[in-house]
C-alpha cells in the first residue's frame, strides 16, 4: 500500500490562481500557468516535490492558454491570449518567442511526435505550422500558414505507419520496459540485430474548428475536409491500433472513424453518450479503446468501444467519501493501472484496476477496478495529472497546486509496539504490552519511522523528531537537524549514520561515540538492531555487528566482505542478525537493482555461509562457486514458490534460532494458476518461518499466504507474527482498516482509534494464546524439534506444555502438527491414553480402511456407536447385538435397530429403538405390524404426541377402549380422555382422570365432571372439582348438604385471595364466614377461628378458639386482635382455669382485664386471688393485698350502677376489716395471748365474719390456745362448735392430730365417740358453680 505525500507548488507570492498544468512526458518536470497579480499571466516549472526550477520563469500582462511539451526534451511551448507563443528551454536555460502569426488568442499548441514540428492555431482561425530545431528554435519561415476561417479548437497528430518508432520506443524505455531497453542497446549479448529505423515521426496531424468540422492535414501541408459533427467539438482522440479517430461533441455524440492512409474518414458508428451535458468535461482514452469521461457528476462514465458497453463508478461513502461529492476531472496511469479522479471536496479518488487474469469472465466491467483509499486536500480539484514517473500526481485545486508523490507505506514493530503510516502526517500506534492504540500526527514529511516501548522516532533526511511515551499520550522528547537516510533506536540511544561512520546520539541529537568504517569498508547505509545487537551494511557490501549491552558499543563481529564471502552474487540490500548476534541474513541486490531470490546466511561463530534460494531444484544441495569454495544451498519445499523473491526478512526479538521473510512474486515470473487463485491485492505474497541452528541447519517451519486484509509483514515476536492492515477508509483524522470498515464501522463520526496492526498465532502456538514464557519455550521447542524430525525431544518438550493441555486444545493441535509424520503421530496416540485421541485416531483409521484396527482404538475410546456401525458395516450384527445389549448406547442401539428394520426383523427393531430411546420409530412399526401390546407400553414411556398417536390408533380400531382413554389422559388431552369414558361409561378412569384435573382444565369438563361424581354419590371427589373450578358457594352447599367433614385443604381451595376478581370484597367475607360457620357446627374451631379472622370477624374468631380450648392460642390471639371484648374474653376464659397454681395464667389475666379496661371483672378477680389465698394457703396477709388491689380496681371502675359499685366497695371493705382484725389477733397472741384471744372471741360474734374468715382458722385458733393453757372444756367447747359448722374430714386442716388428742384425753372422751364422719361436697359443688359462672360469662359477651 502506497501513502500520497503532498507537495506544494513554490509559487511565487503574485500568483493568485492557477489556470493549466501539464506534465513532461519523459522527465520529473511540472508546468504550470497562473493568473498573476504583479503581470497578468505567467508560466513556471517546477521540479517534482513543488521546487520551483532555476530560470523556468515567464511573465507577460496577458494571460495563458495553452500549454505544450517536447515529446523527449525539456521544451516547453506556451501559448497566449495575445497570441504570442513562447518557447522555454530548461536545458538551455534560453526562452524563445516564435515569429508572431497570430493576433487572437491560442487555442491550439501541439508538438508532432518527435518534437521536430509545432502546431498553433487561433481563435480567428489561423492555423501554423512550424519546423523546430533541437533546442525549440523556429528553423526558417513556417512550413503551413492558412486561414481555416473559424476558431481552431482542437488538434491530434496521427502517428506514423507501422514500424519501430523512435520516441515511442524511448517512452516505454523510460517506463521501464526491458524488452524497449534491449533494443536500444543493440550492442547487448544476444539482443538480436540493430534497433530498424523506418519512419520516424507522424506529421500529419487532424484539427478540429468550431463550427464542427475536422480537417485533416497530410505531412505534406495539404488539407482536405474530413469529417463533420452537429455541434462543438469536445474532445478528439485517436486509436491508434485500429486507425480509428473518436470524436466527442458537447452533447456527447460519439462518433468513431475509420481513417484511410490519405485521410479520408469513413463513419463507422455513432451513439450517444449518456450524461449531463452543459458542464466542462474531461474525457481521456485509456487501454487504447476505453473512454474515460467526468462531468462534474458523482460518477464517472466509462465507454468500452470493443465491447461496446457501459458502466459507472462512483467514490463510495465508506472509503471517507461525502454523499453527493462530484467527479470534475480524471487522469489515468497506464504502467500502475490507477484511474485518479479529483472531485469538489477536494479528495482525490484512485480505482487500481485488476490483473488481466481476473477478467478472464465476463462479470460486470466496474467490478474490475478496486476503489482505494482517498486523499485529502483543500479546495476543489479542477485537474488532474499524472507524470511518466508512476509516482507523480499534479492536481490543480481552487487553492493551490499539489504534486502528490507516492511513497510505500511506513510500518515499523519493535518492542511489542506497531507504527503505521495512515496519512503523510498521520500515524496509528500500537502497544500490545500496554493494550493501547493511539493517533499520532506529525508537522513533517516523514521517510522513516522507528518504534520502541519508550519512544517513536520519525526522520526525513533533513530532521529526526523523537517522541516519548508518556503514559497514554506522547509528547515531543528531542528534535534536532541531521541527513541521515537510516536510523534506529536502542534504548536511549539513536544509531544514525554519515559517511564512514554510525554516529551514537542522545534523543536530543548530542553525539555521544562514533563507530568508525574505513573506506574500503564504505558508508554505512543499512542498520538493523535485534536484541542488544546492531547490524551496519555499507554500500561496498561490507557488514559489521556490534555489541550494545556495555556502556559503549563494541564489535561483535569484525567487518566481513560480502563479496568475498558470496563471490559474484551482487551487493547487500538489507542485513539483519538475530538476538544472540551469531547469525546474520543478508538479502541481496543484483546489478540491475531488483532483489535476488537468494537470502544468504552467515554463522559469526563458525565462520560459515549458507545460503537458501527460492529456485533451487531439487537434489541441488550444494552451490560451486568461482572461487572453489562451498556454500550449504537449502532446497524450497514447496515448487509453488520458485518464482518468489524475498522482499524482507525478520529474527525474532528474543529467540536466535527463529527467522521470518515475507516473500512476493518476482516480476513476470507468476504461474498463471497462481494468477487465477490469487487476490490482487495480495497475489502471490507468501510468509515463511524458518529454524537456524548449526546441528540441523535450516528448516522450513511454517508457511502461508498473507491474508487479504494485510498489507505487510511487520515482524514476528513469540508466538505471534505482526501485520500492518490495509487502510480502507480514512476522512480527516478518522480512518479505518480494511475488513473493520467493510462490517460497517466506519462512520464518520466516530472517536474510536482503530487499530492498524494486527497479530496472528504461530502455527503451534493456536489456542494457546498469551501463554507464560515456560510454557512458550517449551511449544517453541516441540515446535523446533518436530520440523527436525526428533520426535523423542519433541514428546519431552510436550510434557513440559502444562497450560496447553488445560485448554484443552492439545486433542486437535498436537494431532495437527503432527500430521506429516503418521508413526509419531500414532506413537503419540498411545503414549497419551486419551479417549478423545484413541476415537479420533480409530476414525483416520477407518477411513483408510483399516478396520480391525479401527475397531481395536474404537473400543480403547468406548465409542460403542462407532463399534456397532463398524460391526454392522463387516455383516457382524449378533456382535453388534452384544455390544448394544451390554452397554445400553442409545445411538449403538438406534444404529442397530434401523439395521434390522431393513433387515424385516421388526420384532428386534422395536426392541433396540426403545434402547435407544427412539419411541417414535418402535411406535411406528408397532402400528405398521399390529404389535398392540407392545404399542401401549411403548406408548406410555414416549411422548405426549407419540401418546395421542397411540390412541388415535385405538380408538379407529374401535378396541381396547380403555388403553385410549388412558393414552389421551396421560398425554394431557384432558377433553379427548373424558368424552370418550363417559361414551364408554368407564367409571373407574373418570375417577383417575379427575385426579389430574386443576385451574387450568375447561370449567365445563370440571363441571361435568362434578356432576358425574355427585350422581354416583362420590361427594368428597365432586367437591373437590366444584372447588378447582372455583364453585365456592355450590361446593359450601355441597358440603352442608351430604355433612362432608371440611379439611384445611379444603376450606383454603374455598378461600378466595383479596386480589382475586372471581367475587366482590362482601361476597368474599360472606362465604369465609359461612366456611367458618361449617367448622363450628363440626367441632374444628381451630379452623373456624382462622376463617373468622379472614372474613374479618374477630370476635366469632376468638368464641371459636374459646371453644376449642387452646390456651396458647387464646392468648395469642388476644394479644394479637387487640381489641377489648377480646382481651376480656380472654381473661374470663383464663379464669376458668387453674390459675392460682400458674403465674403465668394469673400475669395474662390481669393483663387482659386490665388492657380491656374491665377494672370491675379485675376486681372480681383479685377477691377471688384473696379467697384462694386464705381457702388454699390460709395466708390472710396476701389475702389481705389481693382485697386491697381489688379495692382499688373496683374504685376505679366506670359501672353501669353507681349504687351497685358502692354497695361492692362496702363489703369490700367490711372484709378489709375483718381479715385486718384475725390478723392482728395473730399477730399479738405472742405477747398477749389473752388479747388476741378476746379478739378471735369478738370475730366469732360478729354476723358476716365468715363472708372471708373461715370458722375453723378462728375456732381452731382457740382450741389451739385453750389445749396449749390446759384449758381442755373450753377448748373441747369450741372443738364441739367446729364440728358443727365443719365436716370431720376437714377438722385435721385446722387442728393437729396431736391437738385433738390431747383434748380429748383432757376431758376424758373418748375419740372415736365424737369424730363422726360427714360426707363432703362443698368443694366440689364450689367448682361447678365456678365453672357455670365462667360460662355463663362467655355467653353473655
Amino acid at each position: 500500500m502506497a501513502v500520497y505525500v503532498d507537495h506544494r507548488i513554490e509559487a511565487p507570492d503574485s500568483v493568485t490562481s492557477t489556470s493549466q498544468i501539464a506534465w513532461h512526458p519523459l522527465h520529473p518536470l511540472l508546468a504550470v500557468a497562473s493568473v498573476s497579480t504583479a503581470s497578468g499571466g505567467c508560466v513556471d516549472i517546477y521540479l517534482e516535490q513543488g521546487e520551483h526550477g532555476s530560470d523556468a520563469h515567464v511573465e507577460r500582462s496577458f494571460q495563458v492558454t495553452s500549454l505544450s511539451w517536447h515529446p523527449s526534451r525539456p521544451i516547453l511551448a506556451a501559448g497566449w491570449e495575445t497570441g504570442e507563443v513562447v518557447i522555454l528551454n530548461k536545458q538551455d536555460k534560453e526562452n524563445h518567442t516564435v515569429p508572431l502569426h497570430h493576433n487572437a488568442t491560442i487555442t491550439v499548441l501541439n508538438w508532432s511526435t518527435n518534437g521536430t514540428r509545432l502546431v498553433s492555431g487561433d481563435r480567428h482561425g489561423i492555423l501554423v505550422v512550424w519546423r523546430m530545431d533541437q533546442r525549440g528554435r523556429v528553423h526558417g519561415p513556417s512550413l503551413l500558414k492558412q486561414d481555416c476561417g473559424k476558431s481552431l479548437c482542437h488538434c491530434v497528430f496521427r502517428p506514423p505507419p507501422p514500424g519501430e518508432d523512435f520516441v515511442q520506443l524511448a517512452k516505454a524505455a523510460v517506463s521501464g520496459d526491458e524488452k524497449a531497453l534491449d533494443m536500444f542497446n543493440w550492442r547487448k549479448a544476444g539482443a538480436g540485430a540493430p534497433l530498424k529505423m523506418g519512419l520516424q515521426e507522424g506529421l500529419s496531424f487532424f484539427i478540429a474548428l468550431t463550427d464542427g468540422s475536422v480537417h485533416y492535414v497530410n505531412e505534406k501541408g495539404k488539407t482536405r475536409h474530413a469529417l463533420s459533427t452537429d455541434s462543438l467539438i469536445q474532445k478528439l482522440l485517436f486509436m491508434e491500433e485500429r486507425e480509428v479517430l473518436v470524436v466527442i461533441t458537447e452533447n456527447l455524440q460519439l462518433s468513431l472513424h475509420a481513417i484511410t492512409p490519405e485521410g479520408e474518414a469513413e463513419e463507422l458508428m455513432k451513439v450517444k453518450l449518456s450524461g449531463k451535458t452543459g458542464h466542462s468535461a474531461d474525457i481521456i482514452l485509456i487501454d487504447h479503446s476505453l473512454i474515460v469521461t467526468a462531468l462534474g457528476e458523482t460518477v464517472i462514465r466509462f465507454w468500452d468501444l470493443d465491447r461496446d458497453e457501459n458502466y459507472v463508478l462512483s467514490p463510495d461513502v465508506q472509503f471517507g467519501f461525502e454523499g453527493g461529492e462530484c467527479i470534475n476531472c480524471v487522469s489515468y496511469c497506464s504502467a500502475k493501472g490507477l484511474l485518479a479522479a479529483g472531485t469538489n471536496k477536494g479528495r482525490i479518488a484512485m480505482w487500481r484496476k485488476a490483473a488481466e487474469s481476473d477478467q478472464s469472465t465476463r462479470v460486470s466491467e466496474g467490478k474490475k477496478w478496486r476503489l482505494q483509499a482517498p486523499t485529502e486536500l483543500e479546495g476543489s480539484v479542477t485537474q488532474i495529472k499524472w507524470s511518466s514517473r508512476r509516482n507523480l500526481l499534479a492536481v490543480n485545486t481552487t487553492s493551490s497546486v499539489v504534486i502528490l508523490s507516492e511513497q510505500a507505506m511506513l510500518s515499523h514493530f519493535h518492542q511489542q509496539v506497531a507504527i503505521v503510516q495512515v496519512s503523510p502526517s498521520l500515524f496509528n500506534v500500537t502497544s500490545f504490552s500496554r493494550g493501547t492504540t493511539h493517533s499520532l500526527r506529525v508537522d513533517m514529511n516523514v521517510n522513516g519511522i522507528f518504534a520502541t516501548e519508550d519512544a517513536v522516532v520519525f526522520w526525513n533526511r533533513k530532521q529526526v523528531t523523537v517522541f516519548e511515551c508518556a503514559g497514554d499520550t506522547f509528547r515531543s522528547a528531542g528534535s534536532f537537524p541531521c541527513d541521515s537516510p537510516v536510523l534506529t533506536v536502542h534504548g536511549e540511544n539513536l544509531y544514525t549514520v554519515e559517511p564512514y561512520q554510525v554516529q551514537v546520539r542522545t534523543w536530543q541529537g548530542t553525539v555521544k561515540q562514533l563507530l568508525v568504517f574505513s573506506e574500503a569498508e564504505g558508508n554505512p547505509c543499512l542498520l538493523d538492531i535485534c536484541g542488544n545487537f546492531l547490524a551496519v551494511g555499507t554500500d561496498l557490501s561490507h557488514f559489521k555487528i556490534f555489541d550494545l549491552s556495555h556502556r559503549e558499543a563494541k564489535v561483535h563481529c569484525s567487518s566481513k566482505n560480502f563479496s568475498e564471502l558470496f563471490p559474484g552474487l551482487g551487493g547487500i540490500a538489507s542485513v539483519k542478525c538475530n538476538a544472540n548476534g551469531n547469525k546474520v541474513s543478508i538479502l541481496v541486490s543484483k546489478a540491475d537493482g531488483n532483489i535476488d531470490s537468494k537470502i544468504c546466511f552467515y554463522d559469526v561463530e563458525m565462520d560459515k555461509v549458507t545460503l537458501f534460494d527460492f529456485k533451487a531444484e531439487q537434489g541441488n544441495g550444494r552451490e560451486k562457486l568461482s572461487s572453489g569454495q562451498g556454500i550449504d544451498k537449502s532446497v524450497v519445499e514447496y515448487p509453488e514458490l520458485r518464482s518468489h523473491i524475498p522482499a524482507c526478512h525478520f529474527w525474532d526479538q528474543s529467540e536466535s534460532r527463529l527467522f521470518v521473510c515475507e516473500a512476493i512474486l518476482e516480476t513476470g515470473l507468476e504461474p498463471p494458476e497462481q494468477k487465477e487463485n490469487q487476490t490482487e491485492s495480495t497475489m502471490g505474497v507468501w510468509i515463511l518461518s524458518f529454524f537456524s541452528t548449526e546441528e540441523h541447519g535450516f528448516l522450513l517451519q511454517d508457511s502461508f499466504p498473507l491474508p487479504s486484509s494485510y498489507q505487510v509483514l511487520l515482524g514476528v515476536e513469540v508466538p505471534h507474527y505482526y501485520f500492518a492492515k490495509k487502510l480502507f477508509f480514512q476522512r480527516g483524522c478518522i480512518y479505518k482498516p480494511l475488513g473493520e470498515a467493510e462490517k460497517g464501522q466506519a462512520e464518520s463520526g466516530s472517536t474510536e482509534v482503530s487499530q492498524m496492526v494486527a497479530r496472528r498465532p504461530m502455527r503451534d502456538f493456536i489456542g494457546l494464546g498469551d501463554c507464560d514464557k515456560a510454557t512458550r519455550d517449551a511449544m517453541l521447542n516441540f515446535s523446533f524439534y518436530l520440523t527436525a524430525g526428533d520426535m523423542d525431544e519433541a514428546f519431552k518438550s510436550i510434557r513440559l506444555i502444562k497450560s496447553y493441555e488445560k485448554s484443552d486444545t492439545h486433542r486437535f493441535e498436537i494431532p495437527r502438527m503432527l500430521s506429516e509424520d503418521l508413526q509419531a503421530l500414532e506413537s503419540y496416540v498411545n503414549k497419551m491414553k486419551d479417549k478423545n485421541l484413541w476415537k479420533w485416531w480409530a476414525q483416520y483409521l477407518e477411513s483408510q480402511s483399516e478396520m480391525e484396527s479401527a475397531l481395536k482404538y474404537y473400543a480403547l475410546a468406548q465409542d460403542y456407536f462407532s463399534l456397532v456401525r463398524v460391526h454392522c458395516f463387516q455383516g457382524n450384527i449378533q456382535k453388534a447385538a452384544e455390544i448394544a445389549n451390554e452397554t445400553r448406547n442409545w445411538a449403538a442401539s438406534y444404529h442397530l435397530a434401523r439395521q434390522y428394520e431393513s433387515q424385516d426383523e421388526i420384532k428386534q427393531a422395536v426392541h433396540f429403538y426403545t434402547r435407544a430411546q427412539a419411541f417414535n420409530n418402535a411406535i411406528r412399526l408397532c402400528k405398521e405390524h399390529n404389535l398392540d401390546d407392545q404399542l401401549m407400553n411403548l406408548a406410555l414411556l414416549s411422548s405426549p404426541e407419540d401418546m395421542i398417536e397411540a390412541a388415535c390408533y385405538y380408538e379407529e380400531k374401535g378396541e381396547q377402549m380403555d388403553r385410549a382413554v388412558m393414552l389421551y389422559h396421560k398425554a394431557g388431552h384432558f377433553s379427548k380422555a373424558l368424552e370418550l369414558a363417559f361414551a364408554t361409561q368407564q367409571f373407574g378412569a373418570l375417577q383417575l382422570i379427575a385426579e389430574d384435573l386443576d385451574e387450568r382444565s375447561d370449567p365445563a369438563v370440571l363441571a361435568r365432571c362434578s356432576d358425574f361424581f355427585i350422581e354416583h354419590a362420590q361427594y368428597k371427589k365432586a367437591m373437590e372439582l366444584l372447588l378447582t373450578a372455583k364453585k365456592y358457594h355450590e361446593a359450601l352447599q355441597l358440603c352442608l348438604k351430604q355433612n362432608l367433614t371440611i379439611t384445611e385443604e379444603m376450606a383454603e381451595k374455598m378461600t378466595v385471595s383479596k386480589d382475586s376478581q372471581d367475587l366482590s370484597e362482601e361476597s368474599r367475607r360472606e362465604l369465609l364466614e359461612q366456611i367458618a360457620d361449617c367448622c363450628m357446627r363440626q367441632g374444628n374451631y381451630h379452623l373456624a377461628t382462622k376463617k373468622y379472622t379472614q372474613a374479618g370477624n374477630k370476635l366469632k374468631a376468638m368464641r371459636a378458639l374459646l371453644k376449642s380450648g387452646d390456651t396458647e392460642k387464646i392468648v395469642f390471639f388476644a394479644g394479637v386482635s387487640r381489641q377489648r371484648e377480646i382481651y376480656i374474653m380472654a381473661a374470663n376464659y383464663l379464669q376458668s382455669l387453674d390459675w392460682c397454681k400458674d403465674p403465668e395464667i394469673m400475669k395474662n389475666i390481669i393483663s387482659f382485664y386490665t388492657k380491656g379496661q374491665a377494672l370491675d371483672l379485675l376486681a372480681g378477680f383479685y377477691d377471688a386471688c384473696a379467697q384462694v389465698e386464705i381457702d388454699e394457703y390460709q395466708n390472710y396477709e396476701k389475702a389481705q393485698g389481693a382485697l386491697t388491689e381489688a379495692y382499688k380496681c373496683l374504685s376505679k371502675a366506670k359501672t353501669r350502677s353507681p349504687l351497685e359499685q358502692e354497695s361492692k366497695l362496702a363489703h369490700l371493705q367490711s372484709k378489709l376489716t375483718l381479715i385486718k382484725r384475725f390478723i392482728h389477733a395473730r399477730r399479738v397472741y405472742c405477747e398477749d395471748s389473752k388479747e388476741a384471744v378476746r379478739q378471735c372471741e369478738l370475730l366469732l360474734a360478729e354476723q358476716d365474719y365468715d363472708t372471708i374468715i373461715r370458722h375453723g382458722d378462728i375456732l381452731g385458733f382457740l382450741v389451739e390456745h385453750y389445749a396449749q393453757v390446759e384449758e381442755f372444756h373450753m377448748a373441747y367447747q369450741y372443738l364441739v362448735e367446729m364440728q358443727k359448722r365443719i365436716p370431720v374430714t376437714n377438722l385435721s386442716y385446722y387442728v393437729t392430730q396431736q391437738t385433738l388428742e390431747a383434748v380429748y384425753r383432757g376431758t376424758g372422751i373418748p375419740v372415736s365417740q365424737t369424730l363422726v364422719p360427714q360426707p363432703a361436697l362443698h368443694s366440689s359443688m364450689e367448682n361447678k358453680e365456678m365453672e357455670e359462672e365462667v360460662a355463663d360469662e362467655v355467653e353473655e359477651s
